[in-house]
């Protein structure tokens, strides 16, 4: 190695005067991004791409799950493999007919009695939706909480599904955490404006130029998209629109408030009618938005309703706030009785646990929780929850329970 000296010249940067950095950040204006767009949804999806699939319409593959079952962990791998190649380098969006199925169905039509129920008693509060005007819409926000509390009953038939773990866990891993939302857009309601959804999708155009192309990139992967039908949705109730393949433009979060992107959006979008009990899930940096219900007011409009399931990572943080505690009291005493009783299987209330609990054990206090025996993580709320119900512990112990794990959390 060469000595270095007292008094050399060090102006030409390691002998490169002329090299540059590459820009950490994407710039406000990106003049050929319209061009990659076009290039990039120019692509085509074939049902050999993308292995299970029942059809491929529109760009966007179906699978049909009453021809899989969800204990089948070798099937369910698979499955997830493709699921993860969808949404990764294929079009960014899937549909998983009988989420649901015809014999469930009644799980979803008692959810939307307690959903109205709700939807009444909060009607005299502003429900705003981003992205499109809320004069014909009706929104629950928060409504995975809101369900436990006024139903546990029902809240469990609804989230002990498999199918809600498989499909979170084929683009998040695991330790994911649950919420939803309700929304209902009755005849008349106008569409959404194309975007790509949180975590970025939700600050603005400057905002989003601050952060590193690399957290650009980062931020599609910590969060899973998906829509249940609570209706049937033909066509001409406005499904979501969706642009396949465009959630592989680097720059997209620049890009979609743009006027260009905006009419390739209009002129390119596809949607696929839906049944109730079917599902929707996509990247959530693939452009899309709420279509326009263009059906009659009257008895043969349709109120298109669907709970909006928003799954995060747990690498990442959640957009709302969620008081899991309060929903473990609720739905205790209902939870313990389908234990008992075999009404659920044990998958089914590991599903049902974690729609309703943090399995993420991070921040905390290591003082207080050091990491548990053989492992790299102390035992997480799910844990604790799960651990409770095998013990056959009371509302009352658990609650206890829960409240020595936060106080030991807390800094």
């Amino acid at each position: 190695m060469d000595n270095i000296e007292s008094g050399d010249n060090f102006s030409s940067t390691n002998g490169h005067a002329k090299a540059s950095t590459p820009k950490r950040c994407f710039g406000l204006n990106n003049s050929s991004t319209l061009s990659r767009l076009k290039s990039l949804c120019s692509q085509g999806a074939g049902e050999k791409d993308f292995p299970y699939s029942s059809a491929i319409a529109e760009n966007i593959p179906v699978y049909d799950l009453s021809q899989f079952s969800a204990s089948d962990k070798e099937l369910v791998y698979a499955l997830q493999d493709t699921w993860h190649e969808v949404l990764h380098s294929g079009p960014g969006v899937f549909v998983l007919k009988a989420f649901y199925p015809k014999d469930s169905l009644i799980t979803i039509d008692k959810s939307n009695e307690i959903f109205d129920s709700i939807i009444a008693a909060e009607a005299s509060l502003s429900r705003g939706d981003h992205f499109a005007a809320s004069e014909a819409n009706s929104r629950i926000w928060n409504s995975l909480q809101k369900h436990a509390l006024a139903d546990p009953a029902s809240f469990l038939a609804y989230y002990s599904n498999p199918w809600i773990k498989h499909v979170s866990e084929a683009w998040l891993g695991p330790d994911y955490t649950v919420t939803a939302q309700v929304n209902i857009v009755r005849p008349g309601g106008k569409p959404q404006m194309p975007h790509r959804d949180y975590h970025l999708g939700f600050q603005t155009a400057e905002q989003c130029a601050r952060w590193p192309k690399t957290m650009h990139a980062v931020s599609q992967f910590l969060t899973l998209q998906g829509a249940v039908a609570h209706s049937d949705m033909p066509l001409g109730s406005g499904p979501t629109r969706f642009l396949p393949f465009s959630q592989l433009l680097e720059e997209g979060y620049m890009a979609w408030r743009t006027d260009e992107v905006k009419d390739y959006f209009a002129d390119r979008w596809v949607s696929l009618s839906l049944n109730k009990g079917d599902a929707v899930f996509f990247n959530p940096a693939l452009l899309h938005a709420a279509g326009e219900n263009e059906t009659s007011p009257g008895p043969n409009g349709i109120d298109r309703s669907a709970n909006l399931l928003q799954i995060s990572s747990a690498f990442g943080k959640t957009m709302e706030a969620i008081d899991h505690d309060s929903m473990v009291d609720a739905c205790w005493d209902e939870l313990a009785q389908c234990m008992r009783e075999e009404t659920l299987d044990a998958l089914e209330i590991e599903c049902a646990v974690r729609a309703m609990t943090e399995a993420y054990p991070f921040p905390t206090n290591l003082d207080r929780r050091p990491p548990a025996p053989g492992g790299m993580a102390p035992e997480s709320q799910t844990d604790l929850v799960l651990r409770c119900l095998k013990e056959g512990k009371s509302k009352q112990e658990v609650m206890q329970v829960l409240k020595e794990y936060k106080e030991s959390s807390s800094g």
